[in-house]
């Protein structure tokens, strides 16, 4: 009856198990109780039921579990029901029950005879269903039969005996029946495909299908397994190839290993054993179908094979039967699971693989002149090793990936190109194509494809590669590229570099389009860097060079550093017209990029002006044109997707924040777009969103993933109550997003508030606890931190005002400060709860419970009340507990309502509460109390502090009393069998 340890979690069959455990709940009349369930091997059936069965045993169940066994043509009767009735006959609790029933003694000792007696077998079988059924009424129990595919004959007549003749229904909901089998093993001619057929048409048995698992559940489960972190590219490398499947995922990452990209051989040997089943034909095809890839067409592989029709179609027939090639539309076949084919494809030897390769090269070249095939055709070269039209190959996939919006494929040939570029002798290589520009299309490709710094290296390879006595212009063009891609990496200083050198290189007189293209990339950079007055006399000289020469998308692009550097900002008037018209003008020259950067403009500036639908409406645009473009993963998609999230956080759509992308793994712009549903996460309680926060300081600098990690952190530690760490983390966040100018960011008004909450309560505690001393260092530190508050409000980081979002953080900042310095002032939250009125739900009524608080402290009663009744509803239709909690802290400390009885004391605490009640009424310390609930002792102190508030209690013996005295520490109710109902 035990289950076997699994190392790796259950990861994305929530539903399956759901539906698992369902069957086994009580009061199911007319219910399935038995669940057949299908799938692929690996696929995570065993896995599942283990589980399944661990829940079941947990809630009182006895669990038998039997398996079948692969033991050939000579498969031993019963198998499965004898290893269930040895585990009975070993335990002594069920000696006297199975002593009364012979048929068990028949079917450990005398199985062969019985199963030759016709009568004797029946008798065998009812005997069988009579023990199951008592012992169900003595317990309920639960039977897991394993891999049924294998089962031998007498098993599976003595199933189909149990499932048909009414067991389950005799036994109500005392029995139920869970039995696996693989989906991918039944051939047509299996014998377990008829008793399918006829058990799923009995009312008591009902089919689970367990398919692959997603993407996303993949990746986490391959994130959990590993003793250290993988990179993200290993992670979706697994992900790809497991195809859903956990066994080969958990098989991919066991291998994981430098180099490692081939097929574990512990695998390779499980996927080989169903192929070295086939006949020596049926092998050969395979084998000539691995080389042509997953899918290959029925013409081409006929070619490539060289064997007569009704050969090659018996083959087809064998491996299709044994469930290695499936058929798929227009006369192709295609591997089942891609590892499969790795498998097969890695079984070749060296010279019969570069020999077919060739094959299918001529065959492609010959017939096959599509644009879209000059993929395959590349692969086929390369690997039969003729690299001239490998390269020519690859440089026509990369024009076709380009064509049709597909920057990451574009990128994986052209590096394809680059490295057999120097073998390929230079009279076969394509005319009109040369070393540096090759290798700078590749950086553009890279910055499309989200690869920011696999942008930078190509960009500092093409740099590496010029000729001393290389074309200025050309030289140029690499070097303003090259800070592009650095200010995309946030490497500010060194892009600013490069763009001034570019910008050196070419006369201004008379202009050119190289020189403008240098000098709007050269205005960018020097804004970076606060060299705002240089940006500006350029951008206006190279906007009249662009309008002169006809360049319209650069023209954009200066418009749009213009709108943000001159005549009140991207908020303004003259602000958004300059980047309506920037946006027409890229998208009439086709300049996707520029056009993303004018509509990300657009959205900020409506954001700053607090005009949220507006923002989420040139969101929607900006994101539509990054859809269509192949764009989604280049510079200002993801930047689009973190504005679409805040403006729906700020709006409290925390519920419709819109699809996750399924690569939003650390590294990617789009990881860093999550950011705002980690505030709605931390403002929910989830405490894993400081976590994930941590994730976006890992590995190389990124601006906006400071900005996101900065906020958690900061507000994380203010709500644990931590104000040295809150002002810690405020202080390097703006440190590390501060300008090379010393400009800081605007963010710091928001980041300085947050910590402003901290500090402001320990000059209050210090205060009432007449630590005069402890009260001056926190007034003090708050006065700094008001003080960087209003020079980034009053002075942004465009040396104009804040819009209404800043000017709203600087009214909470103010409050807090007063509260800070001289205790809670209605009139200050007044003003900060109108500030926030623009459209910020939760930062609102974070200064609403503030203003109760001073509201109470002011004996005006009546309006408190108002106000945490307002308070109340906004956290409840938030979920973010934690605030609502602290609401209802404020109205039981105040007594803003009336004395709750026992009952509804009860209810006032969370769920979390009332688990951290029983360990404080047994005495643990917050220490003890997070070691047993798995959080951390800051998390208990904070939940020790709400239960003595909502308890109204003044400590923790106090609060244990009122526990016992008003019943809320209710013993959990136990069935009949002794266990807990819950």
């Amino acid at each position: 009856m035990s289950q076997t340890s699994f190392a790796a979690p259950l990861v994305g069959r929530e539903a399956e198990l759901a539906r698992l455990t369902g069957v086994l709940a009580p009061a199911r009349a007319g219910a399935a109780r038995a669940v057949l369930i299908a799938g692929d091997a690996g696929v995570g059936k065993t896995r599942l039921l283990d589980e399944a069965a661990a829940r079941a045993a947990g809630a009182g169940r006895t669990v038998l579990t039997g398996h079948c066994v692969d033991l050939g043509d000579v498969g031993l009767p019963y198998l499965p029901f004898t290893e269930i009735l040895g585990v009975l006959a070993a335990d002594e609790r069920f000696a006297p029950l199975l002593a009364a029933h012979p048929a068990a003694d028949r079917l450990l000792g005398a199985g062969p005879d019985a199963a030759r007696d016709p009568d004797g077998r029946l008798r065998l079988f009812e005997g069988v269903a009579r023990l199951l059924t008592e012992l169900a009424g003595a317990a309920p129990l639960l039977l897991v039969l394993e891999d049924l595919h294998w089962a031998d004959q007498s098993s599976r007549d003595l199933l189909r005996f149990l499932l048909g003749r009414g067991v389950l229904q005799r036994s109500g909901d005392r029995l139920a029946v869970f039995a696996s089998y693989r989906a991918d093993d039944l051939h047509r001619r299996h014998p377990l495909r008829p008793l399918l057929a006829e058990l799923v048409r009995l009312p008591g048995v009902e089919r689970l299908e367990l398919r692959p698992l997603p993407d996303a559940d993949v990746a986490r489960l391959v994130r959990t397994l590993p003793d250290r972190p993988l990179p993200e590219a290993t992670v979706r490398r697994i992900v790809e190839r497991a195809e859903g499947n956990a066994f080969y995922a958990e098989e991919l990452v066991a291998a994981t290993g430098p180099g490692d990209d081939g097929v574990p051989s512990a695998l390779a040997d499980v996927l080989l054993i169903r192929f070295e089943q086939l006949t020596d034909t049926a092998q050969q095809v395979l084998r000539t179908a691995a080389v042509a890839g997953r899918r290959v067409g029925h013409d081409l592989l006929r070619d490539a094979v060289g064997l007569p029709e009704e050969e090659l179609e018996a083959a087809l027939r064998e491996a299709v039967g044994r469930q290695l090639l499936v058929a798929g539309d227009g006369d192709t076949y295609a591997f089942r699971h891609a590892l499969a084919r790795e498998a097969v494809y890695a079984d070749l030897l060296p010279g019969e693989r570069v020999r077919l390769h060739g094959a299918f090269a001529r065959l492609l070249a010959a017939r096959d002149h599509r644009p879209e095939s000059a993929a395959e055709r590349a692969h086929h070269h390369r690997e039969s090793h003729d690299l001239a039209a490998a390269l020519a190959a690859s440089l026509e996939a990369a024009d076709h990936a380009e064509r049709v919006g597909a920057p990451a494929e574009e990128l994986r040939h052209l590096e394809t190109a680059l490295d057999l570029w120097s073998a390929v002798d230079p009279d076969r290589r394509p005319r009109g194509t040369a070393l540096v520009p090759l290798t700078l299309r590749a950086s553009a490709a890279a910055a499309h494809a989200g690869q920011l710094h696999r942008a930078v290296s190509l960009t500092r390879s093409a740099l590496a590669g010029l000729d001393r006595d290389a074309d200025l212009e050309l030289a140029a063009r690499v070097r303003f590229t090259l800070a592009g891609n650095l200010l995309d990496v946030d490497s500010l200083t060194a892009a600013f570099a490069h763009s001034s050198e570019a910008l050196a290189l070419i006369p201004a007189d008379p202009p050119s389009a190289t020189w403008v293209w240098a000098a709007a990339t050269h205005v960018l950079a020097a804004r970076q860097v606060g060299r705002n007055g240089v940006a500006l006399e350029v951008a206006h000289r190279a906007l009249a060079a662009a309008e002169a020469l006809g360049i319209d998308d650069a023209r954009a692009d200066l418009l749009i550093s213009l709108a943000g550097m001159d005549g009140g900002g991207r908020r303004s008037r003259l602000g958004q017209q300059r980047l309506k018209l920037a946006r027409d003008l890229a998208r009439r020259s086709c300049n996707t990029p520029v056009e993303l950067r004018a509509l990300y403009n657009l959205a900020s500036g409506s954001f700053e002006a607090g005009d949220l639908r507006t923002c989420l409406d040139w969101v929607t645009e900006g994101l539509d044109r990054a859809g269509r473009s192949g764009l989604l993963q280049a510079p200002y998609a993801g930047e689009l997707r973190y504005l679409q999230r805040l403006a729906r956080y700020t709006l409290g759509h925390w519920d419709d924040f819109g699809p996750s992308e399924p690569d939003e793994g650390p590294g990617t712009r789009l990881f860093v777009a999550t950011g705002p549903l980690l505030y709605a996460a931390l403002a929910r309680g989830d405490l894993s969103a400081v976590d994930r926060a941590e994730a976006m300081l890992q590995g190389p600098f990124d601006w906006l993933g400071t900005l996101v990690a900065g906020v958690v952190l900061t507000d994380a530690a203010a709500l644990r109550g931590d104000p040295e760490e809150a002002v810690r983390r405020m202080r390097s966040t703006v440190e590390a997003l501060t300008d090379d100018a010393g400009t800081p960011p605007d963010v710091t008004v928001r980041l300085a508030a947050l910590a402003l909450a901290a500090v402001a309560d320990a000059a209050v505690e210090a205060r009432r606890s007449d630590a005069a001393a402890g009260a001056r260092r926190w007034a003090d530190t708050a006065t700094e931190l008001v003080r960087r508050a209003r020079e980034s409000a009053v002075r942004g980081r465009s040396a104009v005002p804040q819009g209404p979002e800043g000017q709203a953080w600087l009214a909470r900042a103010e409050a807090e400060w007063t509260r800070a310095v001289s205790g809670p002032d209605p009139a200050v939250w007044e003003k900060a709860v109108a500030a926030f009125a623009y459209g910020d739900v939760y930062e609102r009524a974070r200064c609403r419970l503030r203003l109760a608080e001073a509201l109470l402290d002011a004996g005006r009663r009546a309006e408190a009340a108002a106000e945490a009744e307002a308070v109340r509803r906004d956290a409840e239709q938030l979920g973010a507990v934690p605030l609502r909690e602290r609401v209802d802290a404020l109205v039981c400390r105040g007594r803003l309502a009336d004395a709750p009885a026992a009952g509804e004391r009860a209810s006032a605490l969370t769920p979390r509460e009332r688990d951290v009640l029983k360990l404080l009424a047994l005495g643990r310390s917050n220490r003890q109390i997070g070691a047993e609930l798995f959080i951390s002792a800051k998390t208990a102190s904070v939940h020790v502090s709400n239960i003595l508030a909502k308890l109204d209690a003044a400590s923790r013996t106090e609060a244990a009393a009122i526990a016992h005295r008003d019943g809320l520490l209710v013993p959990e109710p136990r069935t009949a069998e002794g266990t807990s109902t819950t």
